[in-house]
């Protein structure tokens, strides 16, 4: 039916359309363990939106449960996004439709790394939309479902499109290294194989596996170091062939033959046997100290534990034993619960759904000792309204670990907390600014709306009494002209404004009366927003979306760069159109990229640099290295005297025999900036060079 419905229709690289959809059945059934039914919907997932069959031809052929799902996954119609949150509002249905049924998310992730599988063929801005839409929802929702290699190799691919510099850089690394790493591996596994066997362990396997270059790369940035300083390029996996019963036992075995081998790091230790992450994930990681001085993490878990780890939900439903409510089943009643009560916008939706949702979780225990779980970052007071909602509005503060803190105070994995509240607290909008948590938002939303009304009451009194003194009438159409005179939102707006004596009444004067119709004085027509340069709600044309070359001395496109990351010319940038300011430019690093490009994807156009050496941009670096006797000299002689560069500020701090020196410097281009740093590192004594953005 799919090869039938999708016979004329070819994809961006020219390939027959239905090698897509069998793509991602192929998918479904290899890399994710889907069945049957699945696999069917994988293979329509595109013939309602893009062909002549419709709904009800799926569900007179296969019913209506198919049917269901392929609706889920019909993505609201192709067509230009007209506005920033088509991505938010289609992520919110496929949301929806995922808490009937779990497999459309599935089958949609199947879908998006098949996509990302086949990018190379797309647009350069669509390339860099679609990868950030990857990264900031999807890879975190597999990674949420437990599905870590789909999650893995959708960090990957993103990052080949967001940073293919770094990218490359580091997939060159890896197979440079890769035949002393394999050595090392295997010098390492040899005296655990040889003690296993010995202990009575017959079915299990050992082997190392790199770590992806998404996280290797984060590593890097985290924790400010080189990609040799990296010492967990790979992990070894000891996979125990182990009945039920026995699981737990056999995994505490192996570790403590581990860490006979090799001494392990205390505080690297993590136990999800006993506690399993709520995707269900369950392991035993531990970093021990290897041959040659290395760090090496090894994880340690069954067959069955790694099946969940690969597969995730679908995995897990195999293994489901009746009875005990799932962790699953908990997390979609949560989503369920979130989005019932939504009356936010899409975008609002979306950030909260990520933070409440897409983060790793945290345990925390009641006073009685029972574990509720949280998303990291979680404070007090979400702790407060995950108890109960009156609970939540009425925290005035905690005692966690027994010491008293307050609401905003963030909790850690493990804290006992205890809420203390009082009858006189009641929600606050300042609130809003430390909770992670959709259910405490939600709340302190509809409180403050309540309050907000309550207050209105008394400004529609008070708006009531003063046009009947001057004989207007209290009506639908004095109060629309009135919110237009003032400029406001909505009816609620104008009443609380009046409450709270934000506006000042008297300037009714300068309305006609009309019989008792309140007019409008002419010449101010109602102008609620000056008019944009830019008009969100027209699709960007194909030729606008095309490449804009900046930088040239005669040019006429307006611009700035973004503060945020302070991109300079040979950096990888992206335009962005906003509303009043023209294009911002800002790099693909930047950290509000995967935002403003998963969001607003239709403002962004491809930018590039012109070569001009007439302008200077502002940058910053950092240098670190050992503290010696004309090191500054050192490295002023060489910015000035010999690169010719301006210095706009440094400063130089030196302790413990280390000095750390920031320098804020004007170049022409990346290559400028390159070169400085290589020459900075050649200087000796200097161990690191990095830019950093620079605050004006």
């Amino acid at each position: 039916m799919a090869a039938e419905a999708h016979r004329t229709m070819r994809r961006k690289s020219g390939e027959p359309y239905i090698l897509h959809p069998l793509a991602v059945a192929q998918i479904c059934v290899e890399e994710i363990g889907l069945g049957v039914r699945s696999t069917i919907c994988a293979l329509l997932h595109d013939t309602v939106e893009d062909t002549d069959i419709t709904l009800e031809d799926v569900e007179r052929e296969f019913g209506s449960e198919i049917a269901r799902i392929i609706d889920g996954l019909t993505k609201i119609s192709n067509v230009v996004d007209t506005n920033s949150s088509q991505q938010a509002e289609n992520f919110k249905k496929i949301l929806l439709t995922l808490t009937d049924d779990p497999r459309v998310i599935l089958i949609k992730l199947a879908d998006r790394l098949h996509n990302m599988r086949t990018l190379d063929s797309m647009k350069p801005e669509k390339q860099l939309k679609i990868s950030s839409e990857t990264v900031y929802v999807y890879a975190p929702l597999a990674h949420r479902l437990g599905l870590y290699t789909v999650k893995t190799e959708m960090e990957d691919l993103s990052m080949k499109y967001l940073e293919p510099d770094t990218y490359r850089e580091i997939a060159r690394k890896l197979s440079e290294t890769k035949r002393e790493r394999s050595r090392f591996i295997n010098e390492f596994i040899k005296p655990i194989r040889e003690k296993l066997e010995r202990t009575g362990f017959s079915r299990f396997e050992i082997y190392g596996r790199p770590k992806s270059i998404h996280s290797i790369s984060n590593k890097m940035k985290k924790k400010g170091v080189s990609f040799e300083e990296v010492y967990d390029l790979f992990a070894i996996r000891v996979i125990i062939d182990s009945p039920p019963d026995k699981e737990k036992e056999d995994c505490w075995k192996a570790y403590s033959i581990v860490t006979d081998m090799y001494t392990p790091s205390p505080e690297r230790l993590r136990d999800w046997l006993s506690n399993p992450k709520s995707n269900g994930y369950e392991a035993l990681h531990t970093t021990v100290m290897g041959p040659q001085g290395k760090w090496v993490e090894v994880q340690i878990r069954t067959k069955r534990m790694n099946e969940i780890a690969e597969k995730g939900l679908a995995a897990h439903w195999k293994y489901k034993e009746g009875g005990e409510e799932d962790r699953f089943d908990k997390w979609f009643h949560n989503i369920r619960e979130a989005m019932s009560s939504q009356d936010s916008s899409s975008l609002d939706f979306l950030h909260d759904f990520k933070s409440s949702f897409l983060a790793e979780e945290i345990y925390v225990y009641t006073p009685k000792g029972d574990v509720k779980m949280l998303p990291l970052g979680a404070t007090a007071l979400d702790f407060a309204f995950g108890v109960h909602s009156d609970v939540g509005s009425r925290c005035i503060g905690a005692k966690v670990n027994h010491k008293l803190v307050p609401i905003a105070h963030k909790l850690r994995s493990g804290d006992q907390v205890e809420i203390i509240t009082s009858s006189k607290q009641k929600p606050s909008e300042d609130w809003l600014n430390f909770v992670v948590t959709a259910k405490a938002r939600t709340k302190i939303k509809d409180s403050l709306k309540e309050e907000k009304r309550k207050v209105a009451d008394e400004g529609k009194y008070i708006l009531q009494r003063k046009l009947e003194q001057m004989g207007a009438a209290y009506d639908v159409h004095n109060v629309d002209n009135l919110t237009l005179f003032y400029k406001l939102p909505s009816h609620l707006e104008l009443y609380y404004k009046i409450a709270t004596k934000a506006i000042d009444l008297r300037e009714l004067k300068e309305l006609t009366l009309h019989g008792d119709k309140l007019e409008l004085p002419r010449p101010a027509k109602p102008v609620l927003e000056p008019k944009p340069d830019y008009d969100p709600s027209k699709p960007v044309s194909h030729k606008e979306s095309e490449l804009i070359i900046f930088g040239e001395s005669s040019d006429k496109i307006v611009y700035t760069l973004a503060n945020c990351c302070k991109p300079i010319p040979g950096d990888d940038v992206f335009g962005f159109v906003s509303t009043g300011k023209g294009l911002i430019i800002h790099r693909t690093t930047c950290p509000n990229a995967a935002r403003l490009l998963a969001n607003f994807g239709h403002r962004v156009v491809k930018t590039k640099w012109a070569k001009n050496k007439e302008i200077s941009f502002l940058t910053g670096i950092r240098i670190i290295g050992v503290d010696d006797v004309g090191v500054v000299s050192k490295i002023t002689n060489l910015i000035s005297g010999d690169l010719r560069l301006n210095i706009s500020a440094i400063t130089i701090e030196a302790r413990e025999g280390l000095f750390e020196g920031n320098i804020k410097l004007f170049v022409h281009d990346k290559d400028e900036l390159d070169e400085l740093v290589q020459r900075l590192l050649q200087l000796p004594g200097i161990q690191k060079v990095e830019r950093f953005d620079t605050e004006q």
